[in-house]
């Protein structure tokens, strides 16, 4: 299996949003890119999505090999794996797809290389099932999108060697990201459900009357969202606990917050709700579109990573 340092040429199965972002980023991180997509217009496509991140990209730090003249686009996977040191699968999220496409990247990739899923819910037990080499094949999931947000989730299917796994893990921290690894697979992997949690709340406490759509959203990203871009839940707690820290925290104030987790409820996902959310979200935005909120989101997020890189966090 090629060694870290050795990784140079990358390939990128599927090129809709995910497989884009990651290819803007690996372009900015100094990599040879070849990408593939059966889709029309997708080379096209492609490199649109990829001029555009350029800009928050370079305000980021650019490496100095970064071009965008090294991205290709072949028309055939065949193609695009033939000499792949690392390959970012980002097909549709359809177990039966990811089955027989993984079992043909496999087929087609030097032996060394690594196949990384961004698959965000099929576990790689079931897409690793049909290849040959599965020892290689592993979970890279990204956050969306992946050349703006840092976190990827690293996870195994039963055939995956280990060494796989600390490759994997090695190679996203080298070039920039935060990866984790998970020694369990679950559905949705870890920070979706760390988001489907908080917003089944949100939805509950919606769906009983106890506030608007709008203010939920102020509860959440002018509350504890601020402080959760700078550190963690469990690392806040620590300074929740006051000069006791995290044992003063545990010993006191655990309590009475367990009680709260008693009570939290689950909503009944019903039209209703669904049509409240989505009237209350498009007044929120009002006449500003996905592509430009999406943009905002960028730069702000973009210049808090740079601010806690800075400030050692």
């Amino acid at each position: 299996m090629a060694k870290i340092e050795e990784i140079q040429n990358i390939a990128i199965v599927g090129t809709g949003v995910i497989g884009a972002s990651w290819a803007a980023y690996y372009l900015s991180r100094g990599f040879s890119i070849v990408a593939t997509d059966p889709a029309p217009n997708a080379e096209a496509n492609l490199r649109k999505y990829v001029d555009e991140a350029w800009t928050i990209l370079s305000k980021s730090g650019l490496s100095p090999n970064a071009s965008r003249a090294r991205l290709s686009f072949a028309p055939s996977m065949a193609q695009a794996l033939a000499k792949a040191d690392f390959v970012q699968e980002n097909g549709p999220e359809r177990p039966d797809f990811k089955v027989k496409l993984f079992a043909e990247i496999d087929d087609a990739t030097p032996a060394g290389s690594i196949i990384a899923s961004s698959s965000s819910g099929i576990t790689m037990d079931v897409i690793q099932s049909g290849c040959k080499r599965p020892e290689r094949c592993v979970i890279g999931h990204p956050f969306n999108p992946p050349h703006v947000i840092p976190l990827v989730e690293v996870v195994g299917g039963a055939k995956t060697s280990p060494e796989t796994i600390e490759r994997a893990m090695a190679f996203y921290k080298s070039i920039g990201k935060k990866p984790i690894r998970l020694f369990k697979a679950l559905p949705g992997h870890v920070a979706n459900r760390l988001q489907a949690a908080l917003y089944r709340e949100v939805l509950y406490l919606i769906q009983q009357g106890v506030l608007s759509v709008a203010d939920a959203d102020i509860a959440v990203s002018y509350g504890p969202g601020p402080r959760w871009g700078v550190m963690g839940p469990s690392l806040q707690w620590h300074l929740g606990g006051g000069q006791g820290g995290i044992q003063h925290f545990m010993d006191h104030i655990m309590g009475p917050m367990e009680s709260w987790m008693k009570a939290l409820g689950t909503p009944d996902i019903t039209p209703e709700l669904k049509q409240t959310v989505i009237d209350a979200v498009l007044q929120i935005a009002g006449n500003r579109t996905v592509e430009q909120l999406a943009a905002k989101e960028n730069e702000v997020v973009t210049g808090l990573l740079s601010s806690r890189t800075k400030a050692g966090l």
